[in-house]
């Protein structure tokens, strides 16, 4: 395991590693250039393995993205990749934490609106989607349904002392609303009949969204794990950003009232209690209901979401042997025929026991 290290630890022990030459240039290191920015680490990121000894040209090109991590890392002679616990191992990302989507597009990051970083990537802004990918919530240490890249939350640090809501986390598909695009969790979602609905529901109000607004919430259209009979609506927004930036959860109700949407059922308002939240989530039902997510209810930045939101699932939603349910034909969950028939309880669907996999075509 990588070993946490002062900040002059961390200087020291970098300088000597590379005999105090920079590994690009073979000229005198005149810094140790943290690999993966120390902002995107809740302790620092003063690893060994996270740092590089560099000259100034060559630290200013790698502040600028111009050299990659991957390149550092070859240069001086690094086999662990280390990154901060939220960021997800399986993608590429830049120093600034902005993932990679192929050879040469990038996302945008939890730190890519702040002026700093703005004006030190002035010369490949124009690399980037103006898509954002939306950020990996921790799950709560008595979550139960914790799958390969899912991570549980460090501490409840973030939430002590805040207001809270806690919204029910629904059985659908992370759906995003621009006013120039929509998409599904992956920025390059495929076309699929079970976003039909949402993308005809996008084009209704696009041109009522905010430039610069990002629209986060679940697609319920099909049915997945749980089948809803009685839903005032298929889409059901969680999150809206602008600008790096999380609204404050009265400002979201505000834009969905504006917009006609509908947002996620809050369950719980109130000062951030443990104890009470876990008895929340103990009190869901074990069939029909997936899970909480847990946000403060004021606007955060970006860097704060990975301490300030977290989320449970309950125990047996997520079956191992489960067919993909991309994979089965749609099956639309029900729309309720009035206010007073919505209901958020659904049945579970039990998975088939022989799995079918059906080609593209066949959808």
């Amino acid at each position: 395991m990588s070993k946490l290290l002062t900040r002059d630890e961390f200087r020291d022990q970098v300088l000597a590693r590379d005999k105090g030459k920079c590994v690009i240039t073979g000229e005198p290191a005149t810094a140790a250039h943290h690999i993966i920015n120390r902002k995107l680490w809740d302790d620092g990121g003063y690893y060994l393995e996270n740092g590089v000894a560099l000259g100034d040209e060559s630290h200013l090109a790698a502040e600028k993205t111009l050299i990659s991590c991957e390149e550092l890392r070859a240069a001086a002679g690094i086999k662990t990749i280390l990154l901060p616990n939220h960021l997800d191992p399986s993608e590429k990302y830049d120093c600034w934490g902005n993932p990679f989507l192929n050879k040469t597009t990038r996302a945008r990051g939890e730190l890519f609106f702040e002026e700093q970083v703005q004006k030190i990537l002035s010369d490949v802004l124009c690399d980037f989607t103006d898509k954002t990918k939306y950020p990996k919530t921790m799950h709560m240490p008595w979550s139960k349904a914790l799958q390969n890249n899912d991570r549980l939350i460090k501490s409840f640090s973030g939430l002590e002392g805040e207001e809270v809501i806690a919204g029910l986390k629904l059985d659908g598909e992370n759906t995003a609303f621009a006013r120039h695009y929509n998409h599904a969790r992956s920025l390059d979602s495929a076309n699929h009949p079970s976003r039909n609905w949402v993308k005809a529901l996008h084009g209704r109000i696009k041109h009522e969204i905010p430039e610069d607004f990002v629209i986060y919430g679940e697609n319920c259209y099909a049915e997945h794990a749980i089948h809803y009979d009685h839903l005032p609506s298929y889409y059901f927004v969680f999150n809206i950003w602008e600008k790096g930036r999380r609204l404050a959860w009265d400002d979201t109700v505000e834009y969905c009232k504006m917009l006609g949407l509908e947002h996620v059922p809050v369950l719980y308002r109130g000062k951030w209690d443990a104890k009470k939240i876990q008895e929340l989530c103990e009190s869901l039902d074990p069939k029909s209901q997936e899970g909480l997510v847990v946000q403060v209810t004021r606007s955060i930045s970006a860097g704060e979401f990975k301490r300030c939101t977290t989320k449970f699932v309950r125990k047996g939603h997520v079956q191992p042997n489960a067919q993909l349910w991309m994979l089965k034909p749609v099956v639309p969950n029900g729309l309720a025929k009035s206010p007073e028939e919505v209901s958020f309880l659904g049945r579970a669907i039990n998975p088939p026991k022989k799995t079918q996999v059906l080609m593209h075509g066949e959808l």
